[in-house]
């Protein structure tokens, strides 16, 4: 799910604003903006970044190794190490499933906000 992730144009890119707090970025969906044929239209949403948490900095630094490394392997481990902080059922390196591994992270980006 991670190079899934790795791929998501938008989140790459608020993850890259968010090391500057206080930035104000605009998002729009590319996909809406497709339906103009339709008579709605979605307007850009504004959201202003507050300083990110240490999760959010994780994810942005693995992210960015995932897209600007040459050396083949990459490990996520300082972004694992950030997860467990916040959800302890993952340390121990027991089997868990990805999607639950997926939500936590993804939650916990959200708290940082």
């Amino acid at each position: 799910f991670l190079q899934n992730l790795s791929q998501t144009p938008v989140l790459r890119e608020l993850l890259k604003e968010a090391k500057m707090p206080g930035t104000t970025v605009k998002i729009e969906s590319p996909e809406l903006s497709m339906l103009c044929c339709f008579s709605f239209k979605q307007e850009p949403q504004l959201i202003k970044l507050d300083q990110p948490g240490p999760l959010t900095l994780a994810m942005h630094q693995f992210l960015t190794e995932m897209q600007e490394t040459k050396k083949g392997v990459v490990t996520p481990k300082e972004l694992f190490a950030q997860v467990c902080k916040k959800a302890i059922r993952f340390k121990g390196y027991q089997q868990q499933d990805s999607h639950e591994l997926l939500r936590y992270l993804l939650d916990g980006m959200k708290t940082e906000e």
